[in-house]
C-alpha cells in the first residue's frame, strides 16, 4: 500500500502508552540496521499496529510491509486486539499491563450489558408473536448476531485480571487504587519508573492537592511521602500498648475487701474443679 494512503488515527496512536525516548531510539537503530521486519497491521486504510515503525520508516524513506486484519468489526474490536497484543509483550511495564487489563474488563462488561439488553428486548418483542419451532428463539438469535461478540474471558475477579496481566492480585489492587485515586502527576511518576506501585498506591491515599504538591518537588519527595504515610498507619498500633500501661498505672489499687472477695471467688472455683475431677475419677474406676 502507498504510505500516503495509510490513515493514522490519533485515538489509536495514543491508546497504548508511547515508547520511552530510549526505547524509541533502540527501535530506530534496529530498523536502520535490519530494516522493518514486522508487517504493519491495517484495518482497511487505518493503521492499527506499528505506529512507531511507520513513523521511523517514513522519516528515513524505508520500505515496509502491511497486513490486513479482516476480523475487526468495529473500533472496540481493535482496542481488544491491541490490548491482547501488548499484554503479551515483555517491554510493557507492570503498571501498563494492569491498566490494559482493566480497560479490557470495561469493554467486556459493556458488551455483556449490551448483549443482555438486546436479548431482553428480543424476548419481550417475540413473546407477543406466534411460538417458534426448535430450541432457540429466532429473535434472540438475531439480536445476539447483531451485537458485538463478547470475549470468553470475563475478567470479573481480581485474580482473573492478575492472570491476564501476569501480575499478582496485590499488584492489581494497587493499580486499581492508583487509577481511582492518584493525581495525574503521581501516575506520570509511575509510568516513568520513578515510583513503585506500592509507593504510588500509598501516596494515592492522600488528598489530591497534597499529592500534587509533593509531586512538584520530585520523585524523592513522593517516596518520602509514602514512607510518612506508612509510618503514620503503624504508629497507633505501636502506641496502643503504652496507652494501656498508662491506664493501668493510673488505675487506683484494689482495696483489702476487694482482694479478699476475689480470693474467695478463686477458692470456690478451685473447689468446684476438684469436685469435677473427683467425679470423673469415680466414673473411670467404675468402668474399669
Amino acid at each position: 500500500m502507498n504510505p500516503e494512503e495509510i490513515v493514522v488515527l490519533p485515538e489509536l496512536k495514543a491508546y497504548i502508552d508511547p515508547l520511552t525516548p530510549d526505547e524509541h531510539d533502540a527501535l530506530e537503530r534496529s530498523i536502520l540496521d535490519e530494516g522493518c521486519r514486522d508487517a504493519l497491521v491495517l484495518w482497511g486504510n487505518v493503521l492499527v499496529d506499528g505506529h512507531n515503525r511507520f513513523g521511523i520508516c517514513q522519516k528515513h524513506g524505508l520500505p515496509f510491509k502491511t497486513i490486513q486484519n479482516e476480523r475487526f468489526q468495529n473500533m472496540e474490536d481493535i482496542h481488544l486486539w491491541m490490548i491482547d497484543q501488548h499484554l503479551g509483550r515483555r517491554s510493557v511495564s507492570d503498571f501498563q499491563r494492569g491498566v490494559l487489563a482493566l480497560r479490557k474488563r470495561e469493554i467486556i462488561a459493556e458488551r455483556r450489558a449490551a448483549a443482555a439488553a438486546a436479548v431482553n428486548a428480543a424476548k419481550a418483542e417475540s413473546s407477543a408473536e406466534a411460538p417458534w419451532d426448535g430450541d432457540t428463539d429466532p429473535a434472540v438469535a438475531q439480536a445476539l448476531a447483531n451485537t458485538p461478540k463478547v470475549p470468553d474471558q470475563a475478567l470479573d475477579t481480581r485474580e482473573a485480571l492478575a492472570r491476564a496481566a501476569r501480575l499478582s492480585a496485590g499488584q492489581v489492587k494497587m493499580i486499581e487504587t492508583i487509577q481511582e485515586k492518584a493525581a495525574p502527576e503521581v501516575v506520570a511518576a509511575v509510568k516513568a519508573g520513578e515510583l513503585s506501585l506500592n509507593a504510588a498506591a500509598v501516596v494515592a491515599s492522600l488528598p489530591v492537592e497534597e499529592q500534587q504538591a509533593v509531586a512538584a518537588e520530585g520523585a524523592e519527595s513522593l517516596k518520602q511521602a509514602a514512607k510518612r504515610v506508612r509510618e503514620a498507619k503503624k504508629k497507633p498500633k505501636a502506641d496502643k500498648p503504652a496507652a494501656t500501661e498508662d491506664a493501668q498505672d493510673a488505675a487506683p489499687p484494689a482495696s483489702a475487701e476487694e482482694l479478699q472477695a476475689r480470693v474467695a471467688e478463686l477458692e470456690a472455683e478451685n473447689e468446684r474443679l476438684r469436685l469435677q475431677v473427683k467425679t470423673l475419677q469415680e466414673l473411670l474406676a467404675e468402668q474399669a
